[in-house]
């Protein structure tokens, strides 16, 4: 089941509040946890990416949603929290839009069979491809993780995106390689 609702006291003029998408996965919350924060595989939930960060997922680290072959970067951020097995923030900004960054929360919490998995978006700016992105992705992302965990293979949307992955590096704007986008770059949006 996935959810989109808003109402915080968060937001920001001109930004949604926040959107919840909520999925129940058939697992341990441990498990689901440690699928989520994996760094050293492409994901099938994260449109193909590689989660880069220059150590570990820390507040204050900077993450890179990279390509496989590590030449387009799409997301970048600032992990804000870090609170294993239960919750995971970031800033988050494409890196093909002009839109300032948002927040995603990632909150697991344990329950009768399994785990509630809820994808957490707040102060994405209105009216922006960010967030008509958002809304698209939050679905992708929360039912592909579920299939991932729950049977081992992502939904047919994942595995088009990882089999699409290395066709797609064709049509990437410039402005996302992964040289435009370093790591002290991305501390240096967060200040």
């Amino acid at each position: 089941m996935n959810s989109a609702t808003g109402d915080t006291p968060l937001a920001q003029a001109g930004t949604a509040e926040r959107a919840y998408y909520k999925v129940t996965i058939e697992a341990p919350i441990e498990t689901v946890w440690n699928t989520l924060v994996k760094t050293d595989d492409a994901l099938p939930f994260f449109f193909g990416a590689i989660c880069r960060t220059p150590g570990s997922l820390e507040p204050g680290a900077p993450i890179a949603m990279e390509t496989k072959d590590g030449k387009f970067r799409s997301v970048v951020g600032e992990v804000l929290e870090f609170s294993p097995p239960h919750r995971y923030a970031h800033t988050f900004k494409f890196t093909n839009m002009e839109d300032a960054p948002c927040t995603v929360i990632y909150e697991l919490k344990a329950i009768a069979g399994g785990t509630e998995f809820t994808l957490i978006t707040e102060n994405v700016p209105v009216g922006t491809k960010t967030e008509k992105s958002m809304a698209q992705g939050g679905p992708f992302i929360t039912e592909n993780l579920k299939s991932l965990v729950e049977t081992g293979k992502p939904l047919m949307s994942g595995k088009m995106v990882m089999m699409l992955g290395p066709v797609m590096g064709w049509f990437t704007p410039r402005v996302c390689r992964s040289e435009n986008w370093s790591f002290d770059r991305i501390r240096k949006l967060e200040k």
